[in-house]
């Protein structure tokens, strides 16, 4: 599992392996803070509970990274601990982290841009671009 910033002319970009959907999730999740900057408050953790479904697992990737934007800009909450079960695209996801201490790079909008989940020698790759 990982992921690696991508070299985009306008925007920023991930690529992201792992050995199944909810790990590819999770994983993209993570860097999508990374490149963000995001840092968390050092102290008790919180806990929130999602449920979504999506017609495909491009659909599924693209929705459950824009909830978690939704929530850091919103509630100013972030997340590092990722429990996910996905079944047929529905996804249930115990989540687990902490009020914002820091962002330093500002994120508005996961796209759809060239995104395709491929699966690989390695599981599953993808590459995700978001506006900035």
């Amino acid at each position: 599992m990982g992921f690696e910033e991508v070299r985009h002319t306008a925007d920023w970009a991930l690529h992201i392996w792992a050995s199944n959907l909810s790990e590819l999730l999770s994983e993209a999740a993570r860097g999508m803070y990374t490149l963000s900057g995001t840092q968390l408050l050092k102290g008790p953790h919180v806990s929130r509970k999602l449920k979504m479904e999506a017609a495909d697992a491009e659909s599924l990737l693209v929705s459950f990274l824009s909830e978690l934007l939704y929530i850091s800009e919103s509630e100013n909450l972030g997340f590092d601990q990722f429990e996910l079960r996905i079944d047929a695209f529905r996804l249930k996801a115990d989540l687990s982290g902490a009020p914002l201490e820091a962002l330093t790079r500002q994120i508005k909008a996961v796209t759809y841009h060239n995104l395709q989940i491929r699966r690989t020698d390695r599981g599953l790759e993808t590459q995700i671009v978001f506006d900035v």
